[in-house]
Order: C-alpha cells, then sequence, then structure tokens
C-alpha cells in the first residue's frame, strides 16, 4: 500500500489560520522587517512569499531592498535602525547574502528577541539548553507536520541526514527533546554505510541537497520519510528523496514541493506574533 502523503500545504493553512487568530486578539498587528539584499530572482521570490503571508494574516511587512554592493557597514546599519525600531517585532534578512557579505555576521546583529529565523547564537543556545525561544523556521515545520499528522515521536527511533545549523542539528535536538522523546541520530557525508543506517530507523529525514539521495534501500517498511532538501534538476524541483519510490516503501512522505517549504514560511508568522507578544509582555513590565 502507498505511503500517506504529508501534505505541507494543508499543514500550513491550518497554522496561517491560528496565527490569523492570534494577530487578531493582539492590541497592534506586529511589524516584520524583511531585508533583501541584491538581485538574485530566487530570493526575491522568496521575500515576495513571505511579505504575501504575513498580509494574509494580518502582519504588518516592513520591507528594506539593499543594493547587491552595499558594505558590510551599511547592512548592519540598517539593522541597528531595526533593532532600535519599536514597530518592529521581527526582522528577516534573506539568506544567502553576495558573496562580499557575511551571512553568520550578519545574524549576529539581529537583536535576539526580533530573530524570526531562530538562527542567532543566542537562540539557538537557548534550544541546546531546552529554554524557551525563538526555534529556527524549518525545524519547528518538521516537527508541526508530524503533530499534525498524529506521528508519534516518543520512544521512536530517528535519524537526521544533514548536520548544518540551518536544519540538522537544530532539528535533532528538537526531535530529542523532552516532550518529542525520540531516540535520534545525525548522519552526514562520512557515515559509512548510510542506507543499512538509514533502514533501521522510524523516521527519516533529508536534509543534504543531494538530488534522490534517498532511494527505497534507505527506509525500513512503514518508516516516515521527511524531505527538507530542494534541488533544481533540469525544469524541475526535487528533493533529497526519491518520491515515487520511497512511496512504495514508507508509511508517510512528505512531497517536494509542496512539503516542508511551506511549512517553513508559515513558521516564520510564529515566530513573528511569539516576538511580538514577548515584546509587549516585556514592555508591560517596564512601565
Amino acid at each position: 500500500m502507498a505511503a500517506m502523503i504529508l501534505d505541507g500545504k494543508v499543514v500550513a493553512a491550518a497554522v496561517k489560520a491560528e496565527v490569523a487568530a492570534e494577530v487578531a486578539r493582539l492590541d497592534q498587528a506586529p511589524g516584520l522587517a524583511t531585508v533583501l539584499v541584491g538581485d538574485d530572482p530566487a530570493s526575491h521570490a522568496y521575500v515576495r512569499g513571505k511579505r504575501r503571508d504575513a498580509a494574509e494574516v494580518g502582519i504588518r511587512s516592513i520591507h528594506h531592498e539593499v543594493a547587491a554592493d552595499a558594505t558590510e557597514a551599511e547592512l548592519f546599519d540598517l539593522i541597528a535602525e531595526l533593532n532600535a525600531d519599536d514597530s518592529v517585532d521581527g526582522i528577516l534578512v534573506q539568506l544567502p547574502l553576495p558573496s562580499h557579505l557575511d551571512g553568520e555576521a550578519t545574524v549576529e546583529r539581529i537583536d535576539p528577541a526580533k530573530d524570526v529565523d531562530g538562527l542567532h547564537p543566542f537562540n539557538l543556545g537557548q534550544l541546546v539548553l531546552d529554554r524557551p525561544g525563538l526555534r529556527p523556521c524549518t525545524p519547528s515545520g518538521v516537527i508541526r507536520i508530524l503533530d499534525h499528522y498524529g506521528i508519534p515521536t516518543a520512544g521512536k527511533s530517528a535519524l537526521v541526514i544533514g548536520r548544518s545549523f540551518l536544519v540538522g542539528r537544530p532539528l535533532a535536538l528538537m526531535l530529542s527533546a523532552k516532550g518529542a522523546d525520540a531516540t535520534v541520530s545525525v548522519a552526514h557525508s562520512r557515515t559509512s554505510d548510510l542506507a543499512s543506517v538509514s533502514a533501521e530507523v522510524d523516521i527519516v529525514v533529508a536534509a543534504v541537497g543531494v538530488p534522490r539521495l534517498v532511494t527505497k534501500d534507505f527506509v525500513k517498511p512503514g518508516a516516515t520519510v521527511i524531505d527538507v532538501g530542494i534541488n533544481r534538476v533540469g525544469e524541475r524541483l526535487v528533493g533529497d528523496v526519491a518520491f515515487e519510490e520511497v512511496l512504495e516503501v514508507a508509511g508517510a512522505v512528505t512531497p517536494v514541493p509542496g512539503g516542508v517549504g511551506p511549512m517553513t514560511r508559515a513558521m516564520l508568522l510564529v515566530n513573528t506574533v511569539t516576538a511580538a507578544k514577548a515584546r509587549s509582555v516585556l514592555y508591560s513590565q517596564l512601565e
């Protein structure tokens, strides 16, 4: 029997409805500042989508476009202005940046309380310590998909293929945290006999950026397979999972496109509202 398809668009719609209801209860609509550096068409498309999502749920969009040849000092000055702007609750600098700019150093300039990508070292540290904070959007989206479809993680074995700070490492921490309670392994390019390792676990997450790396040989019958990869092969977008053949073996699998991608954007909205509410509480305590 073919696997259940975990439709990220359906889950994202549910998340956006929740966010819209939450925004409606706030005294003031949250403000999301997006910073787009350069002329990369893909980055422009991503930011348009994020701004459109924000508008749909009632979040104010504050957009800044920066020239591709802008200096690091100019970019840092803009971030400092947004950090100090009380009308801004969340700041998102679209990555990757032009090659002469340091993406990690740029993220570190964002006020952690406004870091709605959840990538500032402070917020990643809060995740390591299992303390409340803004979580990276893509890993949060993966967790929400599993929750939405009632896929249990407690006591289950999980393998995260990929160890980036954007997805792999944060997701491994989130899956193993109290409440999720999975037993998690992390694989990477130096993992020996990756297919055999993967075929032993209940949940496989592919997040390495290698087209169709995960074939049916990587999947235990009935396992859940989450595909985080987005790769362009010719005119097609494909994931890190060989979708059609894995569909015959897995119990559940996310498609590409339409799986984890919509959830990344949806969780950005969640983080924006979370940041706005936290700042509102802080201001009320200072009054």
